[in-house]
């Protein structure tokens, strides 16, 4: 029986973290359905996760390799709401478009929908985002689909943007070469 890299990814813990060396958890599952990743490199999914890849795939389950990191309880990124200067930095990264603000406002984490993937620490130019244990440590499989579902969103919203972008540009530069063509 082969295994499918949607097989893998079902299993995976959805915190598009990248702690594994890839983008996310869809391209971690490709990489161990191709043999290009082994099934020990995901710190969120832990020992747990090693030993649910390792029943699926029929190989032996193995530690955690350290080079991607080390098992934790689950956090969720938390904002000092006074020190926030409104620069948006960390909304890009966040996969799950957890974090609410705009320019020059004050932000928040939705606790709720923080993955705890860290990835809005490091771009916070005030250091004002901190990793606390998350009130709900255990993290399901439920929750992973959730997660799921909110980083596919995302992704097809800022497709959309692009797209809608894409054309924009593409109507204005129709409208200019019209407008030069009245020229001469």
């Amino acid at each position: 029986m082969t295994v499918t890299a949607e097989q893998i990814d079902a299993l995976l813990p959805q915190t598009q973290c990248r702690k594994c060396g890839f983008e996310g958890c869809k391209p971690y599952a490709e990489a161990i359905a191709s043999g290009q990743a082994d099934i020990n490199q995901c710190p969120p999914g832990g020992e747990a996760g090693i030993l649910k890849l390792s029943t699926l795939l029929g190989v032996a389950a193995k530690p955690l390799a350290p080079a991607f990191g080390v098992e934790r309880p689950r956090l969720v990124a938390v904002i000092n709401e006074a020190e926030c200067i409104g620069c948006t930095k960390c909304l890009p990264p966040c996969p799950t478009d957890a974090i609410l603000g705009s320019s020059k406002h004050m932000h928040t984490v939705i606790e709720a929908e923080c993955t705890g993937c860290e990835l809005c620490v490091a771009p916070c130019p005030v250091n004002c985002i901190s990793m606390q244990p998350a009130p709900h440590p255990d993290w399901t499989l439920k929750d992973a689909d959730h997660s799921r579902i909110r980083y596919q969103a995302k992704n097809l919203r800022l497709a959309k943007q692009e797209t809608e972008k894409a054309e924009r540009l593409m109507r204005q530069k129709q409208l200019l070469a019209k407008i030069n063509k009245t020229k001469t």
